[in-house]
């Protein structure tokens, strides 16, 4: 079998010679032959196929990391890889559509009252409790569940600063306002004013929290997050994580550097890149989604998320009707699990019946 230069290869697979070198590296596409004395390499024929696979998978956006698991499925498992990862970028990019939309109408002076919309006034059905753990002395969570706000926060700090700056980021948005067309305006309003919030709660060093918030004004709702707590979206029997971990695995993760299974056991997991700290540095990611009856929402920190797997979450969130006894379920299975962190969980089910 004749073996193609590298240049050869990558004109064939119309992949660069750097890309393909980024590839062995990453164990996505090892040569056929590698030169022990010079280091070049050499690919066989037979790898196009899977050269261009990596390549229109990268066209679509996904992350080299994914693309390595993929690759590793059988071809009906990949399909349903492929098929999960398109589905949360259509549901990203409509929730970016929507908001742009509302940036144009309110940039051009048109009306951006979010009362008419498709499927009416909603009602949110909703619970919300936190729990030490089995580890932890102190709890520095908080969650929160109303009509208008659904939220967590990951406290960290010295002398219980932790506990102190979670409980005011929460505070801070629980006196806001929702009128009605203006969530735009008070977002932009919160996020100015939490994390001031958070540095005068403790008024201690290293001390700040995670936040992942949801406001609702009718079936509008705004999505707040920073930090490595998690929200969740379980809609048609699929479960959805709609937030990104500000993480230092995540960004290797999404680097191609690591894969998910070696983030999951990396010893730097827990290390966060942006958090509320009070200093003004980090804002947090906020986007905007339309909500639909039989929606339903999770809202977790990390000592939920990195101890109960997402199957578990399916199949809690899929089962169990009420929201309250949800939340209590998916508290125990942390604890099952060892309840190595606090857990903060909230759940709220979007419901068209104004009795909810």
């Amino acid at each position: 079998m004749e073996l193609l230069t590298i240049g050869a290869f990558a004109r064939a697979a119309r992949l660069s010679p750097k890309a393909l070198r980024l590839y062995d590296e990453l164990g996505l596409l090892r040569p056929a032959e590698v030169d022990p004395a010079t280091g070049y390499r050499r690919y066989a024929p037979g790898q196009l196929e899977q050269a261009r696979l990596v390549l229109w998978l990268r066209r679509l956006g996904m992350p080299l990391a994914r693309i390595r698991l993929l690759l590793g499925l059988e071809p009906a498992r990949a399909a349903e890889e492929v098929a999960r990862y398109w589905e949360s970028v259509r549901a990203e990019t409509e929730a970016r559509r929507e908001l742009a939309a509302l940036l144009v109408d309110h940039l051009s002076g048109k009306d951006t009252t979010m009362t008419d919309t498709p499927t009416g006034a909603l009602r949110i059905r909703y619970a919300a409790r936190t729990d030490t753990g089995l580890v932890r002395e102190r709890n520095d969570d908080a969650a929160y569940a109303g009509a208008g706000l659904v939220a967590v926060a990951d406290g960290m700090g010295p002398q219980g600063g932790g506990g102190l700056a979670s409980a005011a980021a929460i505070e801070a948005l629980k006196e806001l306002e929702l009128p009605a067309g203006e969530l735009l305006n008070v977002l932009e309003d919160a996020v100015a004013r939490i994390d001031g919030r958070v540095g005068a709660a403790s008024g201690l060093p290293d001390t700040g929290t995670t936040l992942t918030a949801m406001l609702w004004s009718d079936a509008q709702l705004a999505l707040v997050h920073i930090g490595d707590s998690r929200a969740y979206l379980l809609r048609g029997g699929e479960l959805f994580l709609i937030t990104h971990d500000h993480t230092l695995v995540q960004s290797m993760v999404d680097d191609g550097r690591l894969t998910l299974a070696e983030a999951a056991s990396h010893p730097q997991r827990t290390l966060l890149v942006r958090a509320l700290t009070g200093s003004g540095d980090n804002r947090p990611d906020v986007s905007l989604h339309t909500a639909r009856p039989g929606d339903r929402y999770l809202l977790c920190s990390d000592g939920l998320s990195r101890c109960v797997s997402d199957d578990a979450l399916h199949t809690a969130l899929s089962t169990i009707a009420a929201p309250e006894q949800a939340v209590q379920q998916l508290i125990a299975l942390a604890n099952r699990a060892g309840g190595p962190d606090n857990i903060a969980c909230a759940i709220a089910d979007v419901t068209a019946d104004a009795a909810a």
